[in-house]
């Protein structure tokens, strides 16, 4: 089993990149957040798992072990494969999927490509109790105050009303970070400071 990897980076596209490691060129699926920040000729850390099929073996890697243990977590969901799992990693963070799974809503998770209803609530269902590794506390942003699912509500209303989740999430964890006790628990007044900070820069985006 190939747990981990560190080399030099030959070559990084939307579909993966390919680590070079004495000599020897790999190729690993990764998130687009991770493809985005791999530059050529840089030196790499990854954690990863290698999965085995009749007609394939195929590298997986991720910047932190939490994320590898979820993707690992959701390969024992029925219905989710690992590309199916490595979307789910691509679109939500592993704060993200703690909240939604703590919070028994299985709408971010239908928002994934190729995750269909069905599957979305099964991933809910048999990740309950299983993700304690990932806790509100240890997510940047994210205090002992805030209720489970508040900050995944948050985003998936930024969402709603526009804006891509990549933008939304950060706003939300810098929301969390400044808001007194009394907002932390509540979707509404937290849902006002997020606009707040993403009207202007809506609207400068949208006049550029």
């Amino acid at each position: 089993m190939i747990s981990s990897l560190r080399g030099r980076v030959a070559h990084a596209d939307d579909d993966g990149i390919v680590v070079e490691v004495g000599g020897v060129g790999l190729s690993v699926a990764v998130t687009p957040a991770v493809a985005r920040t791999a530059h050529v000729d840089a030196e790499l850390t990854l954690h990863t798992t290698l999965i085995v099929r009749e007609d394939a073996l195929s590298l997986y890697g991720f910047e932190s072990r939490d994320e590898l243990r979820v993707f690992s977590q959701l390969l024992g969901v029925t219905g989710v494969g690992p590309k199916s799992a490595l979307g789910v990693l691509s679109s939500l963070t592993v704060g993200q999927i703690a909240d939604a799974v703590a919070a028994e809503d299985d709408a971010p998770f239908r928002r994934v490509s190729g995750i269909g209803p069905k599957t979305a609530k099964l991933i809910v269902v048999q990740l309950t109790g299983k993700l304690d590794h990932v806790t509100a506390s240890s997510v940047p942003g994210l205090g002992s105050t805030v209720a489970p699912g508040v900050a995944a509500q948050v985003v998936t209303a930024l969402v709603g009303l526009g804006w891509p989740e990549r933008t939304a999430a950060p706003v939300v964890e810098s929301v969390l970070a400044e808001a007194p006790d009394s907002e932390r628990a509540s979707v509404p007044a937290l849902l006002r400071r997020a606009l707040a900070q993403l009207g202007p820069a809506r609207k400068e985006v949208v006049g550029g």
